[in-house]
């Protein structure tokens, strides 16, 4: 897929991965293909199969104390209610990770960040973003929001060079 050789695009499918599930959970699972949300490093929910996107509905605590339900899952903790439009629009035959990395890829396309992601405007490219990803500074779910600062040193660190 074109949307794939994007300058810049890996490394921010990497920040964002980064972003949604840290560091210390990507190394314990399938690089974060697998995970669900409400998953911890000391206490990984992960899924087995890639064949379908699975629909479990977990309950998980939003930094409020909160307990809000969500059925967040994979590397980018899409919601199940949009796979079934994205597999269709894509042609996915399921839901392994060039699947997940493609309808990431499709909803970055769909905010327009493409050519802001190409172009090295990170902070702009995030701040497109943030209604999408709950983590991402700004985005107002409730949930772990990282910092500009931080994120953007994740994306370098990952390959990606900023304008």
């Amino acid at each position: 897929m074109a949307d794939m050789d994007t300058p810049n695009i890996r490394p921010f499918l990497d920040t964002l991965a980064v972003s949604e599930l840290g560091r210390a959970l990507l190394a314990k699972a399938d690089n974060g293909y697998n995970v669900l949300v409400g998953s911890t490093p000391d206490n990984p929910l992960l899924f087995r199969s890639y064949a379908g996107r699975p629909r479990k509905l977990m309950q998980v605590r939003q930094e409020s104390g909160r307990i809000i339900p969500s059925t967040a899952a994979g590397r980018y903790q899409l919601l199940a209610h949009y796979y079934a439009p994205y597999k269709k629009l894509l042609g996915l035959a399921d839901f392994g990770p060039a699947s997940q990395d493609r309808i990431a890829v499709q909803q970055i396309r769909e905010r327009l960040a493409l050519p802001l992601i190409a172009a090295g405007r990170f902070d702009e490219a995030v701040s497109w973003e943030r209604n999408i990803w709950a983590s991402l500074p700004g985005a107002g779910y409730g949930q772990n929001e990282h910092s500009l600062d931080y994120l953007r040193d994740v994306y370098v660190k990952a390959g990606g060079r900023l304008a």
